[in-house]
């Protein structure tokens, strides 16, 4: 098992570099963006074949892997950000991972890119973190924005809540941060980059509607069960799937629940919605429903003066 490592934490005037390693951009989709990062301090720099469209949903595999490491070995990129898509795990095996773990920096995206996100901390140590793309910065609100400059930038460790928790069931556990959208982190258990953390881990998964049915859901969960992903669990937290719930979706938090002896709960908190609180993959933290407390239990971050 790698040591952690954790990044820097983000000063005003670090400059956040945006790649598109797993779907075309084009300058319309990332001009928002940049101009709300630079509006906040923190210049932005394009990766070279960031608009590249090669493969017609994406640029191809060696100018995405190329552009990824062009941003690892920039010392005044302190910040990657990337959208979702489809095709991360297509640049997983030329990821210059001992430059990443000598220049620790911030990862932050979510979706498909929670196969990158997950291959990083378990190759390198190194926490990454799960929640926020540039179109959050598109439209950033103001309950993203104290999530963005709490976790990265001041090194917080409480977590604001967008709304009431739905309790699935009732406990405690501390563990491991492991997570991100359901289908993408099933499928990394064959992939030889990444293995789950040692001891209790803390699960935040993430669906949605549009993509996945109640039973797709489940069929996914149940894949996890056969890799072994709940035999470690120390609880669950499930995200944004829907403004209405389906009483089949809470049906299947129930069933881990009951099965793993483990506290669940469901929130709006992150996920494929409006609300994108960063979740630190490889942080430890703890979830207490009794008291409705989350928190980390150590800072994703290293602080600077």
């Amino acid at each position: 098992m790698k040591q952690p490592i954790r990044p820097p934490a983000l000063r005003k005037g670090d400059a956040v570099g945006i790649c598109a390693p797993l779907w075309v951009m084009t300058p319309a989709d990332l001009e928002p963006a940049r101009q709300k990062l630079e509006s906040l301090g923190y210049p932005v720099k394009y990766a070279p074949h960031v608009f590249s469209d090669a493969f017609g949903y994406a640029g191809s595999v060696a100018e995405r892997a190329e552009d990824f490491n062009t941003l690892i070995g920039d010392d005044e990129v302190r910040m990657i950000l990337f959208s979702g898509g489809e095709v991360s795990n297509e640049i997983l095996p030329y990821i210059d991972y001992d430059s990443l773990a000598a220049r620790p920096k911030i990862l932050c995206s979510y979706s498909d890119s929670t196969s990158v996100l997950n291959a990083v901390t378990s190759m390198t140590g190194l926490t990454t973190f799960y929640g926020m793309s540039p179109r959050t910065f598109a439209n950033l609100t103001d309950y993203n924005l104290r999530s963005f400059e709490r976790t990265l930038a001041s090194g917080g460790v409480e977590h604001e809540k967008s709304g009431p928790w739905t309790v699935i069931s009732p406990g405690r556990g501390e563990g491991r941060l492991t997570g991100g959208y359901l289908v993408n982190y099933a499928a990394l258990f064959a992939s030889p980059y990444f293995t789950p953390p040692e001891g209790k881990r803390m699960l935040f998964i993430e669906d949605h509607e549009m993509f996945s049915a109640p039973a797709v859901v489940s069929k996914w969960f149940s894949n996890l069960e056969m890799y072994g992903a709940l035999d470690q669990a120390a609880g669950l937290i499930f995200g944004r799937y829907s403004y209405e719930v389906p009483d089949a979706v809470d049906a299947v938090l129930a069933r881990i629940g009951e099965k793993y002896k483990i506290p669940v709960v469901r929130c709006g908190d992150f996920g494929h919605g409006e609300e994108n609180a960063l979740f630190p993959i490889g942080a430890d933290c703890v979830l207490d429903t009794d008291s409705g407390l989350f928190a980390l239990t150590e800072s994703g971050v290293i602080p600077q003066n």
